[in-house]
């Protein structure tokens, strides 16, 4: 009988250390292979030049590395680009590189599919078929840095957590995905430069702030009534804004990190005054900003872009209080990358 290989990349330094000297090799050893895995990036226990031959065979006797493969890669006339992402056991998430002027953009994802269900995103159509792994997250914000290399010649500046899934459905892996992100003996970048997006799961939002992280939150809101909001996002009934109010409350208590909320206005839904005046009362809670994002279709025509005049109120309204408001254009419409579109069409 074969006995499954665990991947090495669920091993912490201290495990590897220890694994090493029960092997009776040196310690040191196991600092050297976990460089290789995270900061160099191996894909293969061949790669570790600088390990004996007999320790990279004792290696590939216990562990695998399952490492990602950028299975397809499609480039839109805007310069943005969409990797579908091949795991080790066949199935694809998306991810995507968004250039502007001064930076580049990962967006990634952190599940197979969605833990939830709204009407408007075509991801949640695909149903949760498991959570990613740290290495996995990890891997498709490596591929993005080599692109935005080689195609725009500086390395990734910015991470949002905004590709397929609820990342806060995945906590664990992803907490311990940006962990490696921002450490010195991973990527090293900054977690200010990071941003997770959740559909607003009040209990998580309290733990990110328990657990005192420094990366940014966001918040797809889409609408500030209970009615409306769980007729979009049907899973919020089990999450009033009354409660996700108190988390951000807290959120912002202990971080004293500004929220982001990310709606999207659409004809007929929320354009009306009533929906606009309830976002402004909402951003009266905690220190926040709006993204209005630019809607793209998935198919069906239930939802529709609303006109330039909806956008216009709301910009109004929010601008009277104060509230910085910002309008998104989507970028990679072309190849289905925009934002709500990633459905692994490939």
């Amino acid at each position: 009988m074969q006995i499954e290989k665990k991947d090495i990349r669920a091993l912490s330094k201290e495990q590897l250390r220890d694994f090493f000297v029960s092997n009776g090799d040196k310690a040191f050893r196991g600092n050297q292979v976990y460089e290789w895995l995270w900061s160099k990036g191996a894909h293969s226990f061949e790669d570790m030049t600088n390990v004996a031959k007999p320790t990279r065979q004792m290696l590939e006797e216990h562990f695998v590395i399952n490492h990602i493969k950028v299975d397809t890669m499609q480039r839109s006339e805007d310069g943005t680009v969409k990797n579908a992402v091949r795991l080790h056991d066949g199935l694809i998430v998306e991810s995507v590189l968004i250039p502007t002027a001064t930076r580049t953009t990962a967006c990634v994802s952190s599940q197979v599919g969605c833990s939830l269900d709204c009407n408007f995103c075509a991801t949640a159509r695909l149903k949760r078929m498991r959570n990613l792994e740290p290495g996995e997250i990890y891997d498709q914000v490596v591929a993005i840095d080599r692109e935005s290399r080689l195609y725009y010649n500086h390395p990734l500046s910015n991470i949002v957590f905004m590709g397929m899934g609820e990342p806060l459905m995945n906590y664990n892996n992803v907490i311990k995905a940006i962990d490696m992100i921002t450490s010195p003996e991973g990527l090293g970048m900054s977690p200010k430069r990071i941003m997770v997006s959740t559909s607003g799961v009040p209990k998580m939002i309290k733990k990110l702030a328990d657990d005192g992280v420094k990366f940014k939150l966001a918040v797809s809101l889409h609408s500030a009534i209970d009615e409306i909001r769980s007729r979009i996002m049907p899973f919020s009934e089990n999450f009033p804004l009354s409660d996700l109010r108190e988390a951000l409350e807290y959120w912002y208590r202990k971080t004293k990190s500004k929220i982001s909320y990310e709606y999207v206005v659409w004809k007929g839904i929320n354009d009306n005054k009533a929906s606009v005046d309830a976002l402004v009362k909402f951003c009266k809670y905690v220190p926040c900003k709006v993204n209005l994002i630019e809607y793209n279709p998935i198919d069906d025509g239930e939802f529709q872009q609303a006109s330039e005049e909806a956008i216009a109120a709301y910009i109004k309204g929010l601008e009277a209080i104060g509230i910085v408001v910002k309008v998104r254009r989507s970028r990679g419409k072309d190849i289905d990358a925009a934002c709500g579109q990633l459905a692994n069409k490939s």
